[in-house]
């Protein structure tokens, strides 16, 4: 990990800062950067949140598929996690935090917006980062990409209607134009772009060119996102200042669903037998975030100054010290799990399912 990486929340932390001391100190700049949109959509954020994520799908290598069913049982495990336990399990601790638990500190309405910001972020399964937590878990570089190649092709498909059904669930209105429209925007058309920006590249014939590619990129990205930050914290601004708990209370559901989605695949991989260098990011992908995309949605159906988005932001200065204590916790327990009889191995599971 590089220094912007490794000491990332702080980073967010700093720009929350920044972004609430500007949102109070010169309101009016937020207001007319809020007034920029277009068909719902914030224009300077969405360009920043383009930033953020162009780099990561040039990172996605859709050649990788071919290895689909070499590891069928990591596979299995990262997908209906993912897609069949992450998503509904994050709905309902959200309704039960701020529905149940935290009924009489949070008006029912801003209830209902940091659902749907929950709900966006339990919806959307890392693209990026989780290259970090498998490589610092020594996980098979090789699978680690099958298995995000694999999450963006589904992502394409499924985010959009089980984001309608779980806030639709929630009693929140879904308006279904804006969504797709975000779906469009952050997820197909980047990845159609960062597929075609590789094609071009791997036909330099250097096999390095893309990876110096995205490494030019990084400090865009990371500049995007601490960027989007210091904007939507300073559009929340006088709201926070107003009630500082409910930061507190936003990280409260994620961290239990981060810990108990990680307790869940790992378990199961354990139960499996799956060797270690696949539990460890089958694990590690099914509890981070591709919060860059719940940002993105949650601005677009919600607004920029919506608890949607805040509960989104607050996500990214959760992930990053839960992951790395994930990251601590699988090297600490990787006894536990059959080695690799070839590091980076990708020789087809015995008996596999």
């Amino acid at each position: 990990m590089g220094l912007f990486e490794r000491w990332l929340s702080l980073w967010v932390a700093l720009c929350i800062i920044a972004g609430v001391v500007l949102g109070n100190m010169v309101p009016e700049v937020f207001g007319a950067l809020a007034a920029v949109e277009y068909a719902s959509v914030n224009l300077p954020v969405a360009i920043l949140i383009w930033f953020m994520i162009y780099p990561m799908m040039v990172g996605v290598d859709f050649a990788s598929l071919r290895h689909i069913g070499d590891r069928p049982k990591g596979l299995c495990i990262t997908l209906v996690v993912n897609w069949l336990i992450k998503p509904f399990t994050m709905a309902a601790l959200g309704l039960l935090f701020f529905e149940v638990l935290f009924r009489d500190l949070i008006d029912p309405q801003d209830a209902r917006s940091y659902i749907a910001g929950l709900i966006l972020l339990g919806a959307a399964p890392c693209t990026a980062m989780v290259f970090v937590w498998s490589h610092l878990t020594r996980g098979d570089p090789t699978y680690t990409l099958v298995q995000v190649s694999v999450n963006d092709v589904v992502m394409v498909f499924a985010f959009a209607p089980i984001v309608a059904f779980l806030l639709g669930v929630a009693e929140i209105v879904v308006p279904w134009e804006t969504l797709l429209l975000s779906v469009l925007l952050y997820v197909i058309v980047p990845l159609a772009a960062g597929a075609f920006t590789r094609r071009a590249l791997e036909r330099c014939g250097d096999v390095w060119e893309v990876e110096r590619f995205i490494a030019r990129l990084k400090p865009l990205s990371i500049g995007g996102l601490l960027a989007t930050v210091v904007l939507l914290f300073g559009f929340q601004g006088e709201t926070i200042v107003a009630n500082p708990l409910i930061i507190a209370l936003i990280a409260a559901p994620l961290l239990v669903q981060s810990y108990g989605i990680f307790a869940v695949a790992y378990a199961w991989a354990w139960v499996w037998r799956i060797p270690f260098s696949i539990a460890a990011p089958a694990a590690l992908i099914g509890t981070s975030n591709f919060f860059e995309l719940a940002v993105a949605v949650a601005v677009s159906l919600f607004g920029l100054n919506s608890g949607a988005a805040l509960a989104t932001v607050v996500g990214v200065l959760v992930e990053v010290p839960v992951m790395l204590s994930l990251v601590a916790l699988a090297n600490r327990t990787r006894n536990l799990f059959p080695a690799e009889t070839v590091a980076g191995s990708l020789a087809p599971e015995r008996g596999a399912v």
